[in-house]
């Protein structure tokens, strides 16, 4: 099976009450875990590169070793996606490079700005039939180069989507109602609390039309734990409770990033392995661990959160 957009993965998610996880890729052990999940639990997949997975890793390698996951797991749409494409250049650059998906992310401009520079990458990537998504709204928090503050982080105005989903002919709009980057998410004795009637009222303005959350890692506190207990200093790591995530997957929202969780996962597993036995050096034998532990949050993720098992 090739590579695919995310059209279909979205109508079927739409209409059958669940979302489609994008998880972030950085290497190989990342790239084995995500998809090995997926494919015995028959669910459809985005894997997604941050610029700073490009420069970590370099674009031809991830493109490749998403190729050899299609080899391997031939049974499941999977498709490639740029996460937080900066400019028109990137977002081309990608699309070229063999993306199926790709984002463009103008939240930090004004509304017609915004408008402007995602309706340029819409008319490049559309006649090259690859998927365009783009953001109304500012997630608070730091992931790779997108840094922003609370106090700039801004909700998404539901007055607002119509006009941007017509006037630039996107295909899936990434909106704020209070998920943010990272792993601090929320300040400790906090409840956090997604803003639904924001997400219920842009579901009543665009029916039909798929809804992305960014920054929803749940941060699980059991890696957190182990990551502290073996020398790591995550102090008040809290993220979004997944019950608030399944309920938004059962409405409008098609597509749910999750970065931090598998970090937490890769590192803990890195940690605890080597501080049991310092005198490991060879990377396979903590690799490995930490990539059996990215497995198993894409499986809880997949059956618990996200509801896509056996929708492949």
């Amino acid at each position: 099976m090739a590579l695919v957009t995310t059209t279909e993965m979205f109508k079927k998610a739409y209409e059958g009450g669940y979302a489609i996880g994008a998880f972030n890729v950085n290497n190989m052990e990342i790239v084995q875990a995500i998809t090995e999940a997926a494919g015995e639990l028959n669910s459809p997949i985005i894997l997604q590169v941050s610029a700073g997975a490009r420069k970590y890793a370099n674009h031809t390698y991830l493109v490749k070793l998403v190729e050899a996951a299609l080899i391997e797991n031939p049974n499941i749409p999977i498709a490639l996606h740029l996460d937080h494409g900066a400019d028109f250049e990137i977002c081309k650059s990608c699309i070229d490079g063999g993306f199926t998906s790709v984002m463009i992310d103008g939240s930090h401009f004004p509304f017609e700005e915004n408008i402007e520079v995602t309706k340029k990458v819409v008319e490049y990537a559309h006649a090259h039939g690859v998927v365009v998504e783009a953001e109304l709204g500012r997630l608070a928090g730091i992931e790779d180069d997108v840094k922003v503050s609370a106090e700039d982080s801004s909700y998404t105005q539901p007055d607002e989507v119509e006009e941007f989903v017509s006037r630039t002919g996107v295909d899936s709009l990434a909106i704020a109602i209070g998920t943010s980057h990272g792993a601090f998410k929320f300040k400790p004795g906090t409840k956090p609390q997604l803003r639904f009637d924001i997400l219920h009222e842009i579901e009543k303005r665009i029916p039909g039309f798929p809804i992305v959350l960014h920054g929803a890692s749940s941060v699980p506190q059991e890696y957190v734990k182990i990551i502290n207990a073996n020398g790591g200093a995550l102090k008040d790591a809290i993220g979004v409770p997944e019950d608030q995530l399944r309920e938004a997957a059962r409405s409008a929202v098609c597509k749910i990033n999750i970065d931090s969780d598998l970090r937490l996962g890769l590192t803990a597993g890195i940690r605890e392995t080597l501080f049991r036995d310092p005198s490991i050096f060879d990377p396979r034998d903590y690799l490995k661990v930490g990539r059996a532990n990215v497995k198993a949050v894409v499986a809880h993720k997949i059956k618990d959160v996200l509801g896509s098992e056996g929708k492949a």
